[in-house]
């Protein structure tokens, strides 16, 4: 069994965990809940990732593998390889830039949530019209260039941009976004209800 330090709020998390439900390895992990916080590391988990950031993934001969994109880009080679990542050539890489843009869309959001939910006069105006601007921007270009799902597992990409709108639905209650990306709603309504999605849906248990 490998281990996974693993929160059911993460979308860190839930893009590993749907990548290993899509290749067939779930029953692979052992679920170890850690709870991180930005401002206070967590001393039990600072051994296998000083970062003190899930997810974090030990595996049977006790090495650790750290982010979720190389923790994905494992379980691909576990299962054989060249099933949510291309293998080479220019569609690897094609793929691997979408999943920087969704992944990076991602941070963004979390980094927006911080800045809103400090005191009105601790926020920093100028880095919540930047984060906006930013997320507002990548969501036009993924409405204009949608991923497919096709019959096999998600590509690594689709899993973080699920991950992403999953989490706007999460903690961005205020952004009614479906209305300005049907596109992208549309999308998102066949990925919520793969088996995967649904296995891994986001819980606040505080």
């Amino acid at each position: 069994m490998m281990t996974l330090h693993w929160s059911p709020r993460s979308p860190f998390v839930r893009k590993v965990m749907i990548a290993a439900h899509e290749l067939g390895l779930a029953d692979r992990l052992e679920l170890r809940r850690t709870v991180v916080q930005m401002s206070s590391p967590n001393p039990d988990l600072m051994p296998d990732n000083p970062l003190s950031k899930i997810p974090t993934l030990i595996l049977e001969d006790g090495s650790v593998l750290i982010d979720s994109g190389v923790i994905c880009e494992y379980f691909d080679a576990l299962a054989g390889g060249n099933r949510i990542i291309p293998a080479s050539g220019t569609d690897r890489w094609a793929e691997l830039s979408r999943h920087a843009l969704a992944t990076g869309f991602l941070d963004i959001l979390i980094l927006w949530r911080n800045e809103r939910n400090k005191p009105v006069h601790a926020q920093t105006a100028n880095w919540l019209t930047s984060f906006e601007t930013k997320s507002v921007a990548t969501m036009r270009r993924f409405e204009t260039s949608a991923l497919t799902i096709g019959d096999g597992p998600l590509s690594l990409s689709s899993i973080a941009l699920g991950c992403a709108l999953s989490y706007l639905d999460f903690r961005y209650e205020d952004w009614n976004w479906r209305s300005d990306y049907p596109a992208l709603a549309a999308w998102h309504e066949k990925f919520s209800k793969r088996p995967s999605a649904i296995a891994t849906e986001v819980v606040n248990d505080s």
